[in-house]
């Protein structure tokens, strides 16, 4: 039996579910789950950083690595919905459920402010999960009463520059650090 239950031919392009799960459909018409993250979903979360090759670990993480530290996969399964926020997007890889994008803020020392994370499978690019699992985060990240969203970056990551900008995010190069990018949005 799937976990993602299928979406009606004449729902359009995103048939939400119950407030907290949506069937999206990306650009080549591949449709993908998208909800928060959970517990249960910490192995998803460990093959997925796995999977990811090791240029887009260091966009991801500022760093190399070749596994994931138990520290860190706790730090990324600490999801409390307010102060700390991830959404998933899952989809079927040969009848198995297979995390293929999260986005992730948490909030910052500064009232009102968070600092976001998103990554896509090397092999989900180019088709609008960025953008889609950006906007569920975005628009979490008002409810939840944040007034500004950073995002900082590798400077030569420009695919983060790319969604950044289509986002309506401003760019500045972190003046303490020109190879990292500050990017600023106004909630």
């Amino acid at each position: 039996m799937s976990d993602i239950p299928h979406a009606r031919d004449d729902t359009g392009p995103v048939e939400k579910l119950d407030g907290s799960h949506w069937i999206e459909s990306l650009t080549d018409g591949t449709q993908v789950l998208i909800r928060p993250l959970r517990e249960e979903d910490r192995e998803r979360e460990e093959d997925f950083i796995h999977r990811l090759s090791p240029e887009s670990r260091r966009l991801r993480f500022m760093g190399g690595f070749k596994e994931a530290s138990p520290a860190l996969v706790d730090q990324l399964m600490d999801v409390d919905y307010m102060g700390h926020m991830a959404f998933v997007a899952l989809a079927h890889d040969n009848g198995k459920l297979r995390e293929v994008g999260v986005s992730r803020y948490s909030a910052t020392d500064e009232p009102g402010h968070c600092e976001c994370a998103v990554t896509v499978a090397d092999d989900w690019r180019e088709r609008g999960l960025g953008v889609l699992l950006m906007g569920r985060l975005i628009e979490q990240a008002r409810q939840n009463g944040y007034r500004q969203m950073i995002s900082l970056d590798a400077a030569d990551n420009e695919a983060m520059r790319d969604l950044a900008d289509y986002l309506g995010f401003h760019r500045r190069l972190d003046p303490l650090d020109p190879s990292q990018a500050i990017h600023t949005l106004e909630l």
